[in-house]
């Protein structure tokens, strides 16, 4: 079925997808096609990047789009109660089922289930999903009926599924069920001037919103916003247009000085992040562990191979001395990372005749400050704190799930 670029230039106009992408028109093309039929879609894209409005265009131009529509984020539904809100549950089935409940596939039927976040799915619940994908049939938690639905589901999600696959995480059956079709939103940097044009639409938004005249950005302004990654995407950009907008009220044009003020320099928390063509998912985090894991392995390699290459104790300490600014500079360079790192050299009794003191590493210890795992302990304790322990807030700043967050507490054994 053809489609025309006016027919996707309505579409968005219903549903408030802004841009002119072909990276973003291509989505919308692809939704409207697959929307008429049942097939399953797994829509692609990172946080903030406007899933759920895919998902809307695909229920409204179907012909469920007198049935229900739900969208519902999995990763925010606890893993012990997952089962029930989804296929639901019978009275006493467990403590504090006082009475039996629908679940979203039985409200649903005739309709659409958006599952967000699949990814965060548990093992348990995506057999149940996968039943219902293949044949339509559920079983309530505590029943032993079966029960029959029709709902077409569309899922999203922020990670690499067969990622997850891969680390047993994730089903890989339920994977390619939901596939049929692929749909990748694109994130705001790879949208071009579609982030100079969502600000003057979020602007005027927040002008009529707060009385307030609309802000404008000089040239300087526009080249520094579309430079900027925006790692958050349209949420983030939605969020900083609102704060300037009622910030800088006395002074509606705003130069490159001001909205630095207002763009992140670093993130204090971990983000993740995915390529160009959105296929891996990377932590900043475990990049920069890997830097400075390398960073460290490097100068005491050179260390070694000072020590190891002159057989003359005098010269290796002459030569340790001559380029004591490298290994400093190198030191500095890991002190950076505000990370506790352990530097230590051992002395021995080896001393040359010249009086001067041989630093010997060879024996260094391997244990590693850098551990991953003490990191990862390390940031969830600074996000509880800085939260005042509340978990919904410190997951949000985390990057993660709520029931992430809360597995991690219970493995690191965090809880008070």
């Amino acid at each position: 079925m053809a489609i025309s670029d006016s027919e996707i230039q309505s579409v968005k106009q219903r549903y408030g997808v802004m841009g002119t992408s072909p990276l973003l028109n291509n989505a919308v093309r692809v939704a409207m096609q697959v929307a008429p039929t049942d097939m399953s879609v797994l829509i692609t894209g990172e946080s903030g990047s406007g899933k759920e409005s895919f998902s809307k265009i695909i229920h409204f131009l179907s012909p469920r789009k007198h049935g229900q529509f739900i969208a519902i984020n999995c990763g925010s539904i606890p893993e012990g109660t997952i089962d029930s809100e989804l296929f639901g549950h019978e009275k006493g089935s467990f403590t504090g089922a006082h009475e039996s409940r629908k679940g979203y596939f039985e409200v649903t039927n005739g309709g659409t289930i958006f599952l967000d976040e699949i990814g965060e799915m548990p093992l348990g619940t995506q057999a149940r999903l996968l039943r219902v994908l293949e044949n339509g049939e559920f079983i309530k938690v505590g029943s032993s009926k079966v029960q029959k639905t029709d709902v077409r589901v569309v899922a999203a999600t922020n990670v690499n599924l067969l990622v997850k696959v891969e680390q047993g995480k994730f089903r890989e059956d339920l994977y390619y069920r939901l596939s049929t079709v692929p749909i990748y939103v694109p994130p705001l940097r790879e949208r071009g001037k579609d982030t100079e044009l969502l600000f003057r639409k979020f602007a005027t938004d927040f002008a009529e919103k707060y009385k307030v005249k609309p802000i404008t950005l000089t040239d300087d302004a526009k080249a520094l916003l579309l430079k900027y990654r925006f790692p958050g995407n349209i949420r983030q950009l939605k969020n900083l247009v609102e704060q300037i907008s009622v910030l800088s009220s006395d002074n509606t044009e705003v130069t490159a000085e001001v909205l630095n003020q207002y763009i992140p320099k670093e993130t204090s928390l971990p983000a993740l992040y995915k390529d160009q063509e959105g296929k891996d998912n990377i932590s900043e985090r475990e990049i920069l562990y890997k830097i400075l894991f390398d960073l460290r392995k490097d100068m005491n390699d050179l260390k070694k191979v000072v020590l190891e290459s002159s057989g003359n104790p005098a010269q290796a300490a002459q030569i340790m001395k001559d380029h004591a600014g490298l290994f400093e500079g190198i030191h500095d360079e890991i002190k950076t990372a505000h990370e506790p790192v352990t530097l230590s050299i051992n002395a021995t009794d080896n001393t040359p005749d010249n009086g001067e003191e041989v630093q010997d590493i060879t024996h260094e210890a391997e244990d590693d400050s850098l551990s991953i795992v003490k990191k990862e302990r390390e940031l969830i304790l600074r996000a509880l704190r800085k939260n005042n322990n509340k978990r919904k807030y410190a997951a949000r700043d985390l990057g993660i799930s709520e029931r992430t967050l809360y597995r991690k507490i219970k493995e690191y054994e965090l809880e008070e």
